[in-house]
Order: C-alpha cells, then structure tokens, then sequence
C-alpha cells in the first residue's frame, strides 16, 4: 500500500459520514451520519433518528452498528472501523466498545458537538464527576441473591459469550 494511501482513504469515508449527516438534517433528522467499515467496504450506514423515531438511543453510531451486526450475523464487528462525522458521545463509544469496533474515525469532536446545541461535551464532564453530584440518582440497593443472574450465566454450558 502507498504511504498515505490509508489516510486518503479514511478522509473519503470521513467525508460520506459527514455529507450522510447533512443529508439527513434535510430530510429531518439529526446532523449526525456514521459508517461501519470492513475490509475496505462500508457494511453499513447510520443516520441520527432520535427524533424521527423518538428513540433517544437511535444515534448514527448505534443505527449504524445494529444495522452492520445484522449484515454480518454477528454482534461482534471485529477488524471493523466506525467512521463518525463527530466524535461518539459516550453512548456510542460504548456501543462501539460493546461491538469490538477495531478503530474509530471521526470529523467534528465533542466541542463542535457543544456549539451545536448537543449534550455530548456535558456527558463527558458528567462521567468526570462523583455519581452523588449526577443531577439522576444511580443506586444501588442490597436485594436477595443479586448475583442470581451471573451464576446461572456461568453454569449455561452453551452460552455464547461476549
């Protein structure tokens, strides 16, 4: 491969990412557009349908990496790259992580996201911050046997792990 050749091959994705992002701000949606890439094909798109699907998980990223999981038949996306047109907010790096995204590119990063009106930059400064001092209460309560669910989780003998 020609040095630079990767590069030029990531800011062509990059670009497709971003002009799905503005693509889907006309057609109604949110300015967010993302790809799952494989072996140098796009396996699949995503495009922000929060608001059109009234589905506060349904980012670029995670539309983008439902849809790749079900091409593949697989909910492992291993030697795939996510190409964002922002940086992923913290739900969709951990959808990516979940996913085991080999490598993630993105364009505008959480401070562009900020300046667009987008929580993403808040939501990095929240996971910054002790739970007790979140503005929603995360608690853990003692209950009967609650690690039930692990151990018959360990004791199925043909689980498929993650």
């Amino acid at each position: 491969m020609m040095p630079g050749q990767d590069d030029q091959q990531d800011a062509r994705w990059l670009a497709e990412a971003v002009e799905l992002a503005v693509s889907n701000v006309a057609a109604g949606g949110g300015p967010f557009g993302a790809l799952i890439v494989r072996d140098g094909a796009v396996l699949a798109t995503g495009v922000n349908a929060v608001t059109t699907t009234n589905d506060p998980t349904a980012h670029a990223e995670v539309v983008a990496i439902r849809t790749a999981c079900k091409t593949i038949g697989d909910f492992r996306l291993t030697g795939c790259v996510l190409v964002t047109s922002c940086e992923p907010c913290p739900l969709c790096l951990a959808a990516a992580l979940w996913a085991r995204v080999e490598r993630v590119l993105y364009a505008a990063d959480r401070y562009d996201a900020a300046r667009g009106g987008f929580d993403d930059l808040a939501f990095y400064e929240l996971f910054a911050t002790p739970r007790a001092e979140w503005p929603m209460a995360v608690t853990n309560i003692a209950v009967t046997a609650p690690t039930a669910p692990f151990a018959a989780w360990q004791a199925k003998p043909d689980r498929v792990d993650y």
